[in-house]
This record gives structure tokens, C-alpha cells and sequence, in this order.
């Protein structure tokens, strides 16, 4: 392990006040090592004051421990010189005789004040700021983070961008929380100063008088002098550090010049100057204060506030002289049309009505919704749904909502607000009063109920939801219908990647030696169209590698894929303990289908008679109309070779049609025949 130049100067730093604890050193190093503290702590008091944001001192806490115990080693070194010789040092004598005015009761005074202002006034309003700001910074995680899905999800940030917010708020609620301990350093470190200087003076006057033979005044004067200048510049440079930890913790996360705006808040408004510079001139003129200086300074604050005054105005025109030639430079532009080429895969515009159930100030949780929409249907389907882009429309009208597809609309859907939607699941025979409507998702009939009618309607047994859920119902069936064209070949690209940090000879094997992207792309798109998940992505490449070196025909291919899911598919379709009512084809029918099959280079199609078409649709009708009777999924077994080719056939007339091959069922799955798809050729 290599050690760099700064890694030995900080462990020689902390390991030499433990040495100064132990070994006596002599006065002219002491001088120079109670320079270096004082350096370090104006070092820490200045990078406090300009730090953009208080992530840039996020090693504070570590830093405030190192100085507090390489201030307090020097503090035993001194009073081992003071006791042992009576002479610390130049630096320390300085600040007994220069700083204290060499009276032992000017410099006691003034020690005791620097005491009090460090103990009372700077460490406990820090101490106080640390804690409150841990608990509230804690307690706005999660918070910030919903605030940051919303912008992913509104398009505002990107992925990238989203990690480094999260990451700034994990270490913004670890800062905190260490600052509300190490604060506690500080504390500790003035209350040490304190009893130090006490044990100082006790033990120099007895030293003074028993070892040295002086008088007790002398003793006094010399010892408790030299100790007031050892407490001085000790407390000196802890004062500053105490300072410093006040300001860290009072800036905040507030990413701005500390002294600009510090100044720009104090002195920015030309008002308060022209105040403040005339209640000095009122006191200098109708008092017995110095009028001079009072005067003096008025017209300074006057003069200064019409300075800033003329300065901000001159800063309004050059701003307005810049946004109009910036909106002119970007007209001239010739690719400031780029952007309109851009098209959102998935969209929600609604009217301004709706507005409120989309911003957070007002008490919306739409954009929650949507994060949940998102986690949703990964986990359901395994794919990752594109950005959801939420944009107002005043063109609409104020409860209607529309959601485009690759800028398309596909969809549309109307609400009341402050109304619930209510509907009968079927069973329900006492009608309430509403307002008529249809459910957007599933075309369902419903009635718009007020709050009032909630309660009832609930007890009844109507199934009531709330606007936002109505809209997010609908959003999630429409995503699920188009999720297979959402899924592009970058989203692909995006699993292949995931997938292949565990299993890597899959992919190198799979990957674009047998399939490209593209063909893989294909068949996860067929799956997607009858919404089977494709989590297991696992075995659907391993799938995919044992068939592929037979036939590329990303149809057939999917049929294989299909079979290897099976447990999926038959958990998705077929309840467990208890038999499940299907329908059958029939085995002339299939026939007939495999018949007409025609293989080209584009892939296969069917070349059925269009009169023989009608009829098996006709059937088709008439079975899964049973099943639909009976309350249950319409529901069609077929025997592997024909399922991707009835399908076909029969998707654009039935769009909830669920087509399943003998293949596809496991073992332990009990079906029960209903009825059987049939033609009579009679």
C-alpha cells in the first residue's frame, strides 16, 4: 500500500500530539507549534466562510477531532514548561503580557470573557443548530427523494443526475448527523480550557512558593500572567474553530459566495441604507452625540444606497438588453429547431383543471403515481418504461386529459373534481344518484358521486376511486398495451448489460454471434404484446441460444421461449387447486390453419380462405362468449405447432383473446373444457 505525501503529514500531525502529551518539549518548538495551531484554525475559520456548500467541508467533524487534540496536547506541553521552568515560550509570554495588558487583572478579565463567549454564546448556539439540523435533515429524506423521482420521471433531470442528487442527500443527512456529535468537541474542549487554566494557576502559585521561594504576590503575578497567556492562545485558536463550526452549521447546503451574499443581504436594498443613514444624522443632529461622526456616517449609508440604487438599475437594463439579444441569437440559430424534433415516448398532457392534482404545493401525488406506475410494471413485465412526460395543455378543457404515444394520442379520458368515480362490480342492486359516465381504462359504466355519497356508496358495495387513481389506472393499461413498441433496442441493449455482468458467457455465446439485438429486441416484443414479463431474462437468452442455431425466425423463436416459461405463464393464467375453464380448437381446424401457412423470407403468413376466416371467428365468438359468461378469462388451448398462427388470426377481432399451447401448461395445471372452437360443415 502506497502512502502519499498528505496521508503521512496527517498521521504525523495526530501522532505527535499524542507524543507532546508524554515527552516534554522545549519552549522555542512550542513557539512554533502554537503558530501552526493558529494558522490551522484561521485556515478552517476561512474555508468555512467560502465554501460554496457544506459538502465541500464534509471532513469537518474528522478535522474539528484532530485540532481539539493537537490543541489540547499543546496545552499540556505549556503548562508542563510553565511549572517545571516559568518560561513557556515567546508566544505564550506575548499573550500574557501584550494580549492581557501584563495586568493580572485586565488579562483575567479578558480570558474570562473569551470563555464566556465561546462557552455560552458560540458553542451552545452551534450545538443547538447541529441538532436541529440532523433531526430536520433526516427527516426530509424522504421527502427529497420523491421530489427527485418526479423530476425523473417528468423528464426535468436524467439518470445520471438523479444518482449524484441522491448521493449528495445520503451524505448531506451523514454530515449532519456527525456534526450534531462532533460539536460536542468543541464543548468539551472549552470546558477543559477552563479547568486547565484553574489547575495552572493553583499549581504555579505552589510551585512559585514552595519550589522557587517567592512570595505569594509574585508568585502570583508571574504564574497566573503566564497562565492567562497559556489559556489565550489556546483559546484563541479554539475560538475560531468554534466560530467556524457555527458558520458551517448555520450556511447550510446553500450553494452561494458566503461574503457576496452575506453582504448583498445586509447592503442590497438601497431603501434600508437611505433608514439606516437617516436615523444616524437624526441621532447625531438631535442628540449630544458626536455630530461629526454621526453625520459622517449617515451620508455614507445615503450615499452608498444611491450608488446601489443607480447600480441595479443600470444591472435591470443590461439584463433586459441581453435576454432580448439572446432570444435573437437563438432565432437566428439554425439548429434551434432541434429540439422539436424530439419526440417523448410516453406522454400525459391534461387541461388546467387537473393541475392541482399534479403539483406537489397543492397536495397532488400524481407524480408519486407515476414513480409507482414505473416500479409497477418492472416488476410485472421486467422492462423498464421510458420517462413519463407530464405537461399542462390549456387547448383542452379543463378536466380532459389525453396520453400520447411517440407523440400520438392513443387515449383520452375526462374527470370530475372533487367528485369519485363509482362502479358496480356486478352485484350490486340498489342504484345511487350520479352523474353517468364510463370508466376511461376498461370502458366500464360508472356514476360520478360527491365525498358525501362516498360512504354509502362503499357500504353498498360499489368499488369508488378518486381521480388521481382513475388517471393512473388508465395511464398503466395504456402502457401495458403499447409497452412492447416502448421497448426499444437500447432498452435491450440496457438488459443484455445487466445480464451479462453475472452471466457473461451467456451473452458472449448468445450476442451478436447466433442473434443481434435487433432479433432479440423481436422476440422480447412478442412476449410483451401478450404480456408475458420477460424478468426471467435468463432463461429466455439461454432458450434463445439452444434454438436460435436452428432458425433465426424470431416467431418460432418466441413460440420456444414460450415453452420455457411455462411455470410464468401457467402462475399468470391458471390458479392453483382448482380447475380452470378453457376452450379448445379443434384438431381439424388446426390442421386446416398449418395448411395455410406459406413460409417467405419475410416470415410466414396465412393464405385461409376469407369465408372459412369468418366462420372460425364466428366460433371463436361464440365459445369465449361461455367463458365470458361464466365470469372467467376467455381462454383458448391449442397444440404448439398452430397457437402463434390462430393468435394472428384472431387479434385483431378479440384484443383480450389469451391463446395458450398444450406446451405452455405445466404439469400440475387441472383445465376444465367449456367448449370447443368448431366449424360444421354441414
Amino acid at each position: 500500500m502506497k502512502f502519499g505525501k498528505a496521508d503521512l503529514g496527517v498521521a504525523l500531525y495526530l501522532l505527535s500530539a499524542f507524543v507532546f502529551l508524554i515527552i516534554p518539549i522545549p519552549s522555542g518548538l512550542l513557539d512554533v507549534l502554537l503558530a501552526i495551531n493558529i494558522s490551522v484554525a484561521f485556515a478552517i475559520l476561512f474555508n468555512t466562510m467560502f465554501s460554496k456548500e457544506v459538502l465541500d467541508m464534509s471532513f469537518y467533524p474528522t478535522i474539528l477531532l484532530f485540532t481539539t487534540i493537537f490543541r489540547l496536547s499543546l496545552n499540556v506541553s505549556s503548562t508542563r514548561l510553565i511549572l517545571a521552568t516559568g518560561s513557556p515560550g515567546n508566544v505564550v509570554e506575548t499573550f500574557g503580557n501584550f494580549v492581557g495588558g501584563g495586568d493580572l487583572i485586565i488579562g483575567s478579565i479578558i480570558f474570562i470573557i473569551l470563555i464566556i463567549i465561546q462557552f455560552m454564546v458560540i458553542n451552545k448556539g452551534s450545538e443547538r443548530v447541529a441538532e436541529v439540523t440532523a433531526r430536520f435533515t433526516l427527516d426530509a429524506m424522504p421527502g427529497k427523494q420523491m421530489a427527485i423521482d418526479a423530476d425523473l420521471n417528468t423528464g426535468a433531470i436524467d439518470d445520471a443526475e438523479a444518482k449524484l442528487r441522491r448521493d449528495k442527500i445520503q451524505q448531506e443527512a451523514s454530515f449532519f448527523g456527525s456534526m450534531d456529535g462532533a460539536v460536542k468537541y468543541v464543548k468539551g474542549d472549552a470546558t477543559a480550557g477552563l479547568i486547565l487554566t484553574a489547575i495552572n494557576i493553583i499549581g504555579g502559585l505552589a510551585m512559585g512558593m514552595l519550589r522557587n521561594g517567592l512570595e505569594l504576590s509574585d508568585a502570583l503575578s508571574k504564574y497566573t500572567i503566564l497562565t492567562i497567556g497559556d489559556g489565550l492562545v489556546s483559546q484563541i485558536p479554539s475560538l475560531l474553530i468554534s466560530l467556524s463550526t457555527g458558520i458551517l452549521v448555520t450556511k447550510g447546503s446553500k450553494e452561494a459566495d458566503f461574503g457576496r451574499v452575506l453582504v448583498s443581504q445586509l447592503f442590497g436594498i438601497p431603501k434600508v441604507l437611505y433608514f439606516v443613514g437617516g436615523t444616524i444624522c437624526f441621532l447625531g443632529i438631535f442628540t449630544p452625540l458626536n455630530v461629526i461622526l454621526f453625520l459622517a456616517l449617515g451620508m455614507i449609508f445615503i450615499i452608498v444606497g444611491r450608488v446601489i440604487a443607480n447600480t441595479i438599475e443600470v444591472s435591470k437594463v443590461e439584463s433586459a438588453v441581453d435576454q432580448d439579444e439572446e432570444a435573437a441569437e437563438e432565432i437566428r440559430k439554425p439548429e434551434n429547431v432541434a429540439s422539436l424534433l424530439q419526440v417523448d415516448p410516453i406522454e400525459l398532457e391534461f387541461g388546467y383543471g387537473i393541475i392541482p392534482l399534479a403539483d406537489v404545493n397543492q397536495g397532488g401525488d400524481l407524480l408519486d403515481r407515476v414513480v409507482m406506475i414505473r416500479r409497477q410494471v418492472a416488476l410485472e413485465l421486467g422492462t423498464v418504461v421510458p420517462i413519463i412526460r407530464l405537461r399542462d395543455n390549456i387547448q383542452l378543457n379543463p378536466n380532459q386529459y389525453i396520453i400520447k404515444i411517440k407523440g400520438i394520442q392513443v387515449s383520452e379520458g375526462e374527470i370530475l373534481f372533487d367528485h369519485y368515480m363509482a362502479m358496480n362490480p356486478g352485484f350490486v342492486e340498489e342504484e345511487i344518484s350520479g352523474i353517468p359516465t364510463y370508466e376511461p381504462s376498461f370502458h366500464l359504466p360508472a356514476l360520478w358521486i360527491t365525498e358525501s355519497q362516498r360512504e354509502r356508496a362503499e357500504s353498498l358495495g360499489y368499488t369508488v376511486v378518486d381521480p388521481p387513481s382513475i388517471i393512473a389506472t388508465h395511464l398503466t393499461e395504456v402502457i401495458r398495451q403499447f409497452i412492447a413498441e416502448l421497448l426499444s433496442r437500447q432498452d435491450v441493449q440496457n438488459l443484455v448489460n445487466n445480464i451479462k455482468e453475472t452471466n457473461p458467457s451467456l451473452v458472449d455465446e448468445l450476442i451478436p454471434k447466433i442473434l443481434g439485438i435487433g432479433e432479440v429486441q423481436k422476440v422480447l416484443q412478442n412476449l410483451l404484446r401478450e404480456g408475458i414479463s420477460i424478468r426471467d431474462l435468463l432463461t429466455i437468452f439461454e432458450t434463445l441460444a439452444d434454438h436460435a442455431t436452428v432458425t433465426r425466425d424470431t416467431d418460432v423463436l418466441t413460440e420456444y421461449v414460450r415453452q420455457s416459461l411455462r411455470r410464468a405463464i401457467s402462475a399468470k393464467y391458471f390458479p392453483a387447486n382448482e380447475p380452470t375453464s378453457v376452450v379448445t380448437l379443434d384438431p381439424k381446424i388446426e390442421q386446416e390453419i398449418m395448411n395455410s401457412v406459406k413460409q417467405t423470407e419475410q416470415g410466414a403468413y396465412l393464405t385461409l380462405d376469407p369465408e372459412r376466416t369468418k366462420a372460425i371467428i364466428k366460433s371463436t365468438e361464440t365459445e369465449i362468449g361461455k367463458l365470458e359468461n361464466l365470469g372467467k378469462n376467455p381462454i383458448i388451448i391449442t397444440s404448439p405447432i398452430v397457437r402463434m398462427y390462430f393468435k394472428k388470426l384472431t387479434e385483431d377481432y378479440f384484443k383480450d383473446l389469451i391463446v395458450v399451447s398444450y406446451n405452455e401448461i405445466d404439469s400440475n395445471v387441472e383445465l376444465q373444457s367449456v367448449g370447443m372452437v368448431t366449424i360444421n360443415d354441414n
